[in-house]
């Protein structure tokens, strides 16, 4: 195939996706199409395998490219990593459509009554997050992935006495890290063309992955000395 007719095979998925978007990818070394004899790029339906995957799980999972690449340099040696952050696994060399789906756990948009059958949240929950800021429906009523992990951590820290009010400081915390992203990212974002962007969003993946680190570490420490 050539990158016209990849793009074809990705955008029913990936509507975003563009060609600039599959060189960044090619120039990080995600992927590596076949070449002609003039130099035209020419991929396989592994080729087209691979970039969903790699789309799936920036998209739904909010990868860095580094960490995609790592576990895809691995499977390409012959290794047999056992899983990705967040626990994801599965079977090397084998990249379908349906297991990426299944990997990324991607999920349609959700109404609001899906939304609450699927997190175990309440409608008064619901209220709350949505009046603190928490979670948003799109323009058509409907919540994305994003919401329902923000729903369903909210169900837990409320069986704890944790009610949308005390979490006010998360959604503060958030809008100044976006504040620090934005910050750092300025001068990249100066370019308008779709490699630019791609490359403003994985540099803005990059810093989000180090600061969640970074609170990750911060909140470890200070819960370990309660054992002590």
């Amino acid at each position: 195939m050539n990158i016209g007719e990849v793009l074809g095979e990705l955008q029913q998925d990936f509507p975003q996706v563009t060609a600039s978007k599959i060189r960044f990818l090619e120039e990080k070394g995600l992927v590596t199409p076949q070449r002609t004899a003039a130099g035209y790029r020419k991929y396989t339906d592994a080729d087209v395998d691979r970039l969903r995957f790699i789309l799936a799980l920036q998209r739904d999972q909010y990868l860095p490219l580094k960490v995609i690449k790592d576990y895809l340099d691995a499977v390409d040696r012959g290794e047999h990593p056992e899983s990705l952050p967040g626990g994801l696994t599965l079977s090397p060399r084998s990249v379908s459509d349906q297991l990426a789906q299944e990997i990324a756990g991607h999920i349609r948009p959700l109404t609001r009554a899906e939304l609450q059958g699927i997190s175990g949240a309440g409608g008064d929950l619901l209220d709350s997050l949505e009046q603190f800021g928490m979670i948003q429906a799109d323009e058509d009523g409907r919540y994305g992935d994003h919401a329902l992990k923000a729903a369903r951590a909210a169900v837990v820290l409320s069986s704890h006495g944790l009610e949308p009010r005390h979490l006010r400081p998360f959604r503060a915390a958030a809008d100044r890290e976006i504040g620090l992203v934005e910050q750092a990212t300025a001068a990249m974002a100066t370019r308008r063309d779709a490699a630019a962007r791609a490359r403003v969003a994985e540099a803005a993946r990059e810093i989000s992955e180090a600061c969640l680190g970074l609170h990750s570490a911060l909140v470890g420490a200070a819960i370990a000395d309660l054992d002590t």
